[in-house]
């Protein structure tokens, strides 16, 4: 059974950075695809951001294009989001995910293999 833990999470001025991790445990998931979504309060589940399993391909929506960056370490099983120049608007849950699929195939699918438990990220103006 995989797990998936996000980290990294807080409270940040307009303009700040933050840092999420989120560790795979249980299964190397160096082979699949990961990638990050976000839910603000009342709206659905977004794409954020996604990688294949080389790190060699990355996507991502348009409204944190230039702003964030999705990167991970095989060796730790491990993907991250930095993202600077944080706005009110990117305050949400955000989510790590995981399927054996493409990347662009994960940043459209609603129901990835693995899901992890979510860490909040609130933008004060």
């Amino acid at each position: 059974q995989v797990q998936l833990v996000e980290s990294g999470g807080g409270l940040v001025q307009a303009g700040g950075s933050l840092r999420l991790s989120c560790a795979a445990s249980g299964r190397t998931l160096s082979t699949s695809a990961m990638g990050w979504f976000r839910q603000a309060p009342g709206k659905e589940r977004e794409f954020v951001a996604t990688i294949s399993w080389s790190g060699s391909s990355t996507y991502y929506a348009d409204s944190v294009k230039g702003r964030f960056t999705i990167s991970r370490d095989n060796a730790k099983n491990t993907v991250y989001l930095q993202m600077n120049s944080l706005k009110p608007e990117d305050t949400a849950v955000y989510y790590c995910a995981a399927d054996f699929v493409h990347p662009a195939v994960l940043s459209t699918t609603t129901r990835p293999r693995y899901w992890g438990q979510g860490t909040q990220v609130t933008v004060s103006s």
